[in-house]
């Protein structure tokens, strides 16, 4: 498996990646699929400078991905903190992929001069949860019972850490 920059002929496996996690409810707060036509604005939003898109691909195939957003955009005292986010295939998922994404994500977060670095997530969705402790990301902080998937209310947590 190989981490390399995200290009646009990758957009429809990251998309579709993605579209999975929203079916699959509570590893996104998105209630409807993305159109590639949404997708394509947000790949255009992510300057590969300063927060690039990654892939991992193995075989010729796209198997994962994990990008870095800026945290409330053009607040320059707040240009540091950074929010990680990373998603795996279906068919992927549970092989170590997860880890090898948020691994190479806090290993080049200085390389983009990120100082903090954080994920928001649905409390539900305990499997990124376990994964962020395990790379040394603390619970910061909690917007409770905020989000409604489908008639049931959870929390939104933001899990962060700080990168030396």
């Amino acid at each position: 498996m190989q981490i390399r920059p995200a290009t646009t002929s990758d957009l429809p496996a990251i998309n579709e990646i993605y579209n999975q996690a929203v079916r699959k409810r509570f590893c996104t707060a998105d209630l409807e699929e993305i159109s590639m036509v949404e997708r394509e604005k947000w790949f255009a939003s992510h300057n590969p400078d300063t927060h690039p898109v990654f892939v991992a691909e193995e075989n010729n195939e796209i198997i994962g991905w994990m990008c870095y957003s800026p945290y409330r955009q053009g607040r320059r005292a707040l240009q540091t903190a950074v929010e990680v986010s990373y998603y795996l295939h279906d068919d992927h998922q549970g092989k170590g992929i997860g880890s090898k994404l948020l691994d190479f994500a806090i290993k080049q977060a200085p390389q983009y001069h990120i100082k903090h670095l954080f994920a928001i997530l649905l409390e539900p969705n305990t499997a990124s949860i376990k994964l962020l402790e395990k790379f040394g990301f603390e619970r910061w902080a909690c917007l409770p019972n905020i989000a409604n998937i489908d008639g049931e209310w959870c929390s939104h947590v933001y899990y962060g850490r700080e990168i030396n």
